[in-house]
């Protein structure tokens, strides 16, 4: 198969599952059903169409507007679905096989937490809680996820990255809770920082808790001086950090051998 023919299916396999990502972050913050009942508009409760179910083109076909009652169609669906497509074509360059289908799991769990996160301020459970126990199967199943040679490998490594993931949150939480006297953490962070870690492991998990401050702080000064908000979801800039660092080959002793 041709390389442009394999990424151009890529591309349609992840705006399809760009799709079914935008039903999750509709329905998991209000605890509501992501398979029942088929997809509807929010407005007038009109079942869609097949053929206005199209990801990407059918948002366009219809202008942006419910076909039936004609009231906006919000542009966050379109954006996940090009942007799951996108992300989909990067991972294909990197990886291939069972481990592209893996770190496809991830990222789409990552699109979900940003996106709930960004909208409602919290991380669903489904995704942080749900995302241990999956990136401890997938590491076990698939060692090279962790950089491991065995299954046993892999299930250890990706239980450590979880336990230090959550502990690493929970301390600066616990930290800034005794420095301001008010939460600087919300626990959600901490369960999804778990997720990250089961799937990442010890060295990349640590690269995420230092990285997501460094992206975070830009908005956080805007969002405070514009805003005056107090508090940003961190949840996206955790995610963004977990993406890059999938792409980054991490040795923590090789490094701090090199600066002591």
């Amino acid at each position: 198969m041709g390389e442009v023919v394999f990424r151009s299916i890529v591309f349609v396999v992840g705006a399809i599952v760009g799709s079914f990502l935008n039903v999750c972050i509709a329905r998991l913050p209000k605890e509501e059903s992501i398979v029942m009942p088929a997809s509807h508009c929010p407005y007038c409760d009109t079942h869609i169409r097949p053929y206005d179910n199209i990801p990407i083109i059918s948002y366009f076909l219809l202008r942006g507007r419910c076909r039936d009652c004609e009231l906006p169609i919000s542009m966050r669906y379109p954006i996940i679905e090009v942007l799951t497509a996108l992300i989909f074509v990067l991972l294909s360059f990197y990886f291939k096989g069972a481990l592209l289908a893996a770190y496809a799991v991830f990222a789409s769990g990552l699109i979900i937490a940003s996106a709930v996160d960004f909208e409602h301020e919290i991380i669903p459970d489904q995704i942080s809680i749900g995302g241990i126990p999956a990136g401890i199967a997938l590491s076990t199943v698939l060692p090279s996820l962790q950089g491991a040679a065995t299954p046993l490998e892999g299930l250890r490594y990706s239980c450590y990255g979880a336990c230090l993931g959550a502990a690493l949150i929970y301390g600066i939480g616990f930290l800034g809770k005794i420095m301001f006297r008010k939460e600087a953490m919300g626990f959600g962070d901490v369960k999804f920082m778990a997720a990250i870690g089961a799937f990442l492991g010890m060295q990349k998990v640590t690269l995420v808790f230092f990285l997501a401050p460094c992206l975070g702080i830009s908005y956080g000064i805007f969002a405070r001086l514009k805003y005056k908000k107090e508090y940003i979801p961190y949840g996206p800039f955790l995610s963004l950090a977990a993406f890059i660092s999938v792409f980054i080959k991490v040795d923590l002793m090789y490094m701090c051998g090199r600066f002591s």
